[in-house]
């Protein structure tokens, strides 16, 4: 075949592409194990941050294991849901994100930690730019924070991106969810502000919009899980 023809340049680099897709396929096939293992590992750390744990990723699965003793599903109407019990990244609660539409009731994880029962629970929600998440620890009273997490899909480095740094998530300790036997959730307010009706904590200086959203997040979040913490504060 010539190769100084239209059709030798056509079929090559039809061929090239065949190649080079194939490559691709097979490489993501070969790592897709990979991936989904280190995106459970960094779940995992995120859960143990909001029990204000650092783990590093080679420990993190070690200390998920040996503080979440239980993890399920619960109903809208703060029920456990049989057979949806389980801790492992294949069982129901640690599969499910809130907000999936698809989901068949809201996730929770049980731990034991310090002599204590704290119940993990995900948030979800929009920042400036997409996606932000966390989640919220509370202990057996269905009020008080014992800690908090947060991450976000693209937040402004510097700015609302520090929603995600050690020192937000730290102020929500201790903060309680119930004020005069009603769930309200905590307030995100300007630095120097403060919220008469709520526990609140300082927002990010210069991420309005970011700290808008986490407030939004934990009042929506936290009013899904609404009759599961008003079952742990009645008791």
């Amino acid at each position: 075949m010539n190769r100084e023809s239209n059709r030798y340049t056509i079929i090559y680099a039809a061929v090239m592409v065949i190649l080079v897709a194939l490559g691709l396929s097979f490489t993501h096939q070969a790592l897709l194990d990979k991936q989904i293992a280190n995106e459970n590992i960094d779940k995992m750390q995120q859960l143990l941050r909001s029990l204000n744990i650092e783990a590093e990723a080679d420990e993190a699965e070690a200390r998920y294991s040996e503080l979440v003793t239980n993890a399920y599903l619960v109903s809208d109407e703060g029920n456990k849901i049989e057979g949806t019990e389980g801790t492992t990244p294949e069982d129901p609660a640690f599969s499910t994100e809130l907000g999936d539409q698809s989901a068949q009731g809201l996730p929770v994880y049980e731990v034991s930690i310090e002599g204590k029962t704290v119940y993990i629970l995900p948030m979800s929600g929009s920042g400036l730019w997409g996606a932000i998440w966390g989640y919220l620890a509370v202990e057996d009273d269905g009020s008080t924070i014992y800690g908090a997490d947060f991450g976000h899909a693209g937040e402004t480095p510097g700015l609302g991106a520090e929603i995600a740094e050690r020192y937000f998530g730290l102020q929500f300790e201790g903060k309680e969810l119930y004020k005069d036997g009603e769930l309200r959730s905590i307030a995100v307010v300007k630095p120097g502000q403060t919220d008469t009706r709520r526990d609140y904590v300082d927002g990010i200086s210069g991420g309005t919009i970011t700290s808008q959203g986490v407030d939004k997040m934990l009042l929506s979040s936290v009013g899904e899980y609404e009759n599961f913490l008003m079952k742990l504060n009645r008791n």
